[in-house]
């Protein structure tokens, strides 16, 4: 499973059981950031119906390589998430995968007003799809 996590949602996208390809799934939407109980809920009953053996998190670097304020929140996330499935959960350089989501959206010819109902749940794909190549190689 693949998570892009952001600010007030989270994308999903769940990978093939020959773990080839990752296709989008869903957005998870919350009131406020720090309002977590019902998103790693979700997270987890997905997990639970995909069979998932592991879940990799978008990690967001900013382009320099260093680390800011969203790093953290993410860690906390990873912590949380990890306390709640069970399950292993593994930091994936997101550097990126937002803009390749909108473009691969504007090559669909998904009107601009459309987008963001995509785009999370497509950067989650583009995030698992990095490391489905990765352990591939």
């Amino acid at each position: 499973m693949g998570l892009d996590y952001g600010s007030v949602t989270v994308g999903v996208a769940i990978s093939d059981a020959m773990l080839l390809t990752a296709q989008p799934v869903e957005v998870i939407k919350r009131k406020s950031e720090n309002k977590l109980r019902q998103t790693l809920a979700r997270i987890q009953v997905l997990a639970e119906e995909n069979d998932v053996g592991r879940i990799v998190l978008g990690y967001p670097k900013n382009m320099n390589n260093s680390e800011g304020e969203r790093v953290e929140r993410t860690k906390e996330f990873m912590d949380k998430l990890a306390a709640r499935t069970g399950l292993e959960v593994v930091l994936w350089d997101e550097r990126l995968s937002t803009a390749a989501a909108m473009d691969v959206l504007k090559e669909s010819g998904v009107r601009a007003d459309r987008r963001k109902a995509y785009v999370d749940k497509l950067a989650a794909s583009v995030i698992l799809q990095g490391y489905l190549d990765f352990i591939r190689d």
